[in-house]
């Protein structure tokens, strides 16, 4: 049963092309939208504050009416009162104690219906501000027509003098602003305004606001488009780093001078990049060049003991030989087939290493190996001397005993081909717990290895020498074998410098190749104690058994030892 597809936003489609977009045009898009928005914002709120502000000043006006009123309550009469108060268009209610009521003015739905005087106006009575009105104890100017009292006569003021307002109200309902107040006399005033005026001066204020708006946002706009060009400059020194990379300029870089900031990071990045593909690439090329070395190393290697068997076959059945020279041709081919046999061998094996080869580890002696190798080769007879040391305790490796000793046995057959007289073989401990490791070091008296060869001469197929000699049977895998095999068990083979372990050892004065092998662990060392007389044992064993053998059935031990130093 199909799983049910995941909720939410769908992932990128694999292979799906990448959306690209103007970087610079969807930046000053981005940017100008929320400036807009910005702008927008601001204006309602100062449109807002503006719109609050006025009829907070037009309820004050109109308080201030209602304290004038308190003001001429007994110097002037109701009519005259609210004449007074209506100016500027403001319509008046003013009821008696006696429940007579005054109306001057517009009415409300005068007020609600189109635009009146300006509600913010001056102020009539004495509490009005500048006018020519007298004050408490006075009449007002002749808007009412009403002459202004003496202002040497106390009496009025001081009948009066006691009257305020005791409370008021405020209702707006967006079109008219009413405030009602109560006096200490029992008459009430009903004030109401209309809010056209400030309509008119926020229409006014709003339209202001849009257009510088909009003129900053042109030249907000303006500006960001240098901005942003100038900040993408770096991109497009990029885009041509990498068209001139691409055209062939391999070292170019970009080399940023701050590699923490966001572009320097991609910048950064852009380089490692180029790095890694100029590193891959020289080592596919280098691999490429291996490999054609390789193929055309075997395929020399190959073709001489093939042209050897098909030369003599070719005569054994097409001549008339007697039996000694037909023993001859005889012998020389089963010669050339055990010599193809072993190269191929050798190249299958080296295929296998390179795919990772199995290995069954277990505690090893690996002075027993040693031995083991040294005692085959004294077996094979010659001129060479071979002396095995070893110096101290020799803890165990947990390695395949079969492999391990194909690596000794490579690096001791490669010394004695190129030895005058002696090989010497130690094995030795050092370090010390998690660091201990097992060295094994092969020297040998001949003309030793150039420095500028050391790692060479662990390349396939490769001999030092130009002439190829292939008498001595060598096929240029052996060292390759050794030091892969070395590495699937956690250490290396090395070409030591001439002068290295000099002073107490140094050396026969030719080739040193050093096996290293880290220690078996402390639990695997405690479980081999007892059984490292039964190894040791085992490996004279097989060491004889492998002896009475003859040397051409042991290609395991023989066929990987090559010629890589010069005669």
């Amino acid at each position: 049963m199909t799983p049910p597809a995941p909720r939410g936003r769908p992932g990128p489609v694999p292979g799906a092309p990448l959306r690209t977009g103007s970087l610079r045009t969807r930046t000053v898009v981005a940017v100008t939208a929320l400036l807009a928005v910005l702008l927008l914002a601001l204006a309602l709120t100062v449109q807002a504050l503006v719109g609050d502000r006025l009829r907070a000043q037009v309820v004050e006006r109109l308080g201030d009416r209602a304290a004038a009123a308190a003001a001429l309550v007994g110097t002037v009469d109701d009519d005259d009162l609210a004449d007074r108060l209506s100016a500027q268009g403001v319509s008046v209610v003013v009821t008696s104690p006696d429940g007579g009521a005054v109306t001057a003015g517009p009415s409300p739905d005068d007020l609600r219906a189109g635009p009146g005087a300006d509600p913010l106006g001056e102020l009539p009575g004495p509490a009005g501000g500048p006018r020519d009105s007298g004050s408490a104890t006075g009449g007002t100017t002749g808007s009412g027509g009403t002459t202004p009292p003496d202002p040497t006569s106390t009496e009025p003021a001081s009948r009066d003098a006691t009257v305020s307002v005791t409370s008021s109200s405020v209702a707006d309902d967006g079109d008219l602003i009413h405030y009602e107040a109560v006096l200490s006399d029992g008459t009430e005033l009903a004030l109401t305004a209309g809010t056209s005026s400030i309509d008119d001066t926020l229409a006014t204020l709003r339209g202001v606001l849009l257009g510088a708006s909009a003129a900053f946002l042109l030249l907000a706009a303006g500006a960001l488009v240098l901005v942003v060009r100038r900040t993408l400059r770096p991109l497009e020194r990029m885009t041509a780093v990498a068209r001139s990379i691409s055209g062939g300029d391999r070292g170019r870089r970009l080399r940023p001078t701050r590699p923490t900031t966001e572009l320097g990071r991609t910048a950064a990045a852009f380089d490692e990049m180029l790095d890694d593909l100029e590193r891959a690439e020289g080592a596919a090329l280098a691999a490429e060049a291996r490999l054609r070395s390789f193929v055309s190393d075997a395929a020399h290697e190959l073709r001489t003991p093939v042209t050897g068997i098909q030369a003599a076959a070719d005569t054994l059945v097409r001549a008339q030989l007697d039996d000694d020279e037909r023993e001859r041709l005889t012998v020389h081919v089963v010669r050339e087939s055990l010599r193809a046999g072993r190269l191929i061998g050798d190249m299958l094996l080296m295929a296998r290493l390179d795919e990772g080869l199995a290995l069954d580890p277990r505690p090893l002696d690996v002075a027993g190996v040693a031995r083991g190798a040294a005692e085959r080769q004294r077996v094979r007879g010659g001129d060479v001397a071979v002396e095995v040391v070893t110096s101290g305790p020799v803890p165990p490796v947990a390695g395949d005993p079969d492999r391990l000793g194909q690596v000794v046995g490579n690096l001791l057959d490669n010394a004695v081909r190129h030895a005058r007289s002696s090989v010497r073989v130690s094995v030795a401990s050092r370090g010390v717990d998690d660091t201990a490791e097992v060295v094994v070091r092969v020297d040998d008296d001949g003309r030793g290895v150039d420095d500028a060869d050391r790692e060479r001469v662990f390349d396939r197929l490769v001999r030092l020498d130009e002439a190829r000699a292939r008498g001595d049977g060598g096929s240029g895998l052996g060292l390759p074998i050794a030091r892969a095999i070395a590495r699937a068990h956690g250490g290396d083979v090395v070409c030591l410098p001439r002068a290295a372990g000099g002073g107490a050892d140094p050396g026969l004065g030719g080739a040193r190749f050093e096996l290293r092998l880290p220690a078996a662990a402390r639990s695997a060392t405690t479980r081999s104690a007892t059984t490292r007389s039964a190894t040791q044992s085992a490996a004279a064993q097989s060491s004889s058994a492998q002896t009475e053998t003859p040397l051409h059935a042991h290609p395991t031990w023989h066929g990987g030892a090559e010629r890589n130093r010069p005669e």
